[in-house]
């Protein structure tokens, strides 16, 4: 089964200088057909303006990992480090609960970052946060950013899953290996992209779920494309 998720297509959201696109289901987008992915439950892609944010919330046993594309985001209840700077990740893992918002850093620059939300393989761990600038793959080279507890490398996260990045140029080609016990989640970022001659451009997504054999990737833009693949435990 594969399943794609059209930028287009994406709840959207906006209010007070923010602008919020979901895959599924998440605070007030709503849509019984889009309610996450087997343990993938968000992917919020968030523009917001100077100086603006997202008020604190709390919420628990959920892990969470963050991409800043442009400018600088805040937690203000967390930030011993200061902000997350454009190209680094962070994890949370809130575990019994947290509470913080999330502010764009600047007052005078935008900020735009990806999140995902993940469902956790144990209840009411204690709260953590890392965060990581990945080293600088090359071109058709796969880079791991995130795995179980960060045993593999990368950041540490509380499920049986292990996230990607992979950055091609125009005509420059990728396989991933799909294994039926398994689900996975192809998300462009940056670029364009064909997957198995399906286009996708920036925002586009694929699920695919009991495939086999591989996922055939070719840049297709101007610019290099840049994709997140997360391997993820199969769907209940």
């Amino acid at each position: 089964m594969i399943i794609e998720r059209p930028s287009a297509a994406r709840g959207l959201l906006q209010a007070d200088q923010r602008e919020s696109r979901h895959a599924f289901s998440f605070g007030g987008y709503y849509d019984p057909a889009w309610m996450g992915f087997g343990v993938l439950r968000v992917v919020h892609e968030a523009r917001v303006g100077p100086d603006a944010g997202f008020e604190p919330h709390r919420y628990a046993n959920m892990d969470i990992l963050s991409l800043v594309l442009n400018g600088a985001l805040a937690h203000p209840e967390l930030d011993g480090g200061g902000a997350v700077q454009a190209g680094q990740w962070q994890w949370i893992g809130a575990g019994h609960g947290l509470a913080h918002g999330a502010r764009n850093a600047s007052a005078e620059q935008p900020l735009h970052f990806l999140q995902f939300w993940i469902q956790p393989d144990r209840l009411n761990a204690r709260p953590a946060c890392v965060r990581a600038t990945p080293a600088a793959a090359g071109e058709g080279e796969w880079s791991l950013l995130a795995s179980r507890d960060g045993a593999d490398g990368g950041l540490p996260v509380r499920q049986d899953l292990r996230l990607y990045s992979l950055r091609l140029g125009r005509d420059g080609r990728a396989d991933c290996p799909l294994a039926p016990g398994r689900s996975y989640w192809l998300q462009v970022v940056r670029g364009q992209v064909e997957a198995n001659g399906r286009r996708l451009e920036a925002g586009d997504a694929l699920g695919l779920h009991g495939e086999s054999g591989a996922l055939a990737l070719a840049g297709r833009g101007e610019t290099a494309a840049e994709l997140l693949w997360f391997d993820l435990p199969p769907l209940a």
